[in-house]
């Protein structure tokens, strides 16, 4: 494996902030990139809160957490990526702002860097072909919320070389966490399967099929889930979920993957989750919407 010292993070968001956590919790020193100093900011404190959880648990001390913090430093400038080895783009989900990120880390970053996407839906390949250095292009989807979930999914592009991939296993597995391989198609593994759920939990909430609250009762208490379809919707953002099904259903052209009209009527009245203070709940007052 190449030495990977510098980890590249673009975007200071949910995901961006947790991958950033995650690497400097396990060695490797972080740039993290936003499009201005706010969101940087507040992505430094969700990092610092969230480190802070961690030592009221006693799972990290103090010192420890201090440490970690040192290891991240913050820039506007995507030219300060010149120095990374490996970099983590986690942008929005949108194609477009996706290819003109790596066409400008590849002019940016040295030419043995390897650089990944952490798209949960776009095709590697695609992202490869916008750069001079498609064998060194891989998807690398970490599990929200970052510092948690333990899974990684790794995707090949079509020209992605083995050693490229071996070492994309390689630093997942440094940061702790399970490595699976998916093949480069729309939605990978884990959405493929799990975003159909959640859109048909918004056609049956749009038929009257039962409430927004009893049906994440009936799938947490009938399934066993962790979180009800609504609850998981409202924390991933129903704008990052439409995206997805918009993805699937573009490149598949299967129209079970269409999204739900309930949900895109969410989305333009702006209700996209916890982020906005709305989405199928109300989170001033933790009253449903519906």
């Amino acid at each position: 494996m190449p030495i990977i010292k510098t980890v590249g993070v673009i975007g200071a968001g949910i995901m961006g902030n947790g991958i950033a956590q995650v690497a400097a919790s396990f060695g490797f020193d972080v740039l993290l990139l936003d499009v201005d100093q706010k969101r940087l900011e507040k992505g430094m404190l969700a990092i610092t809160e969230s480190l802070l959880r961690f030592v009221q648990k006693g799972k990290i001390t103090d010192v420890q957490k201090s440490d970690i913090l040192k290891k991240i430093k913050s820039t506007t400038e995507i030219s300060d990526f010149k120095v990374c080895d490996f970099v983590i783009e986690a942008a929005s989900e949108n194609v477009e702002i996706k290819l003109d990120l790596f066409k400008k880390l590849d002019e940016v970053c040295k030419k043995e860097a390897i650089l990944v996407s952490n798209t949960s839906s776009i095709s590697i390949t695609r992202v490869g072909a916008a750069t001079k250095r498609p064998d060194k292009i891989a998807g690398m989807h970490f599990m929200n919320p970052v510092p948690l979930m333990k899974l990684v999914e790794g995707i090949r592009g079509l020209r992605t070389s083995d050693d490229t991939f071996k070492t994309v296993r390689e630093v997942a597995q440094k940061m702790g966490k399970t490595f699976i391989e998916a093949k480069d198609a729309p939605a990978f593994v884990v959405n493929r399967i799990l975003v159909p759920m959640l859109n048909e939990a918004v056609f049956a909430l749009q038929e009257g099929l039962a409430t927004v609250e009893d049906i994440d009762t009936a799938m947490k208490l009938g399934c066993n889930f962790p979180m009800g379809p609504f609850e998981l919707l409202d924390y991933v953002g129903l704008d990052t979920a439409q995206a997805i099904m918009e993805v699937m259903y573009r490149d598949t052209g299967d129209s079970k993957y269409r999204p739900c009209p309930l949900l895109k009527k969410y989305v333009e009245a702006g209700f996209y989750g916890r982020k906005s203070g709305r989405g199928f709940y109300e989170y001033k007052s933790d009253k449903q919407l519906s």
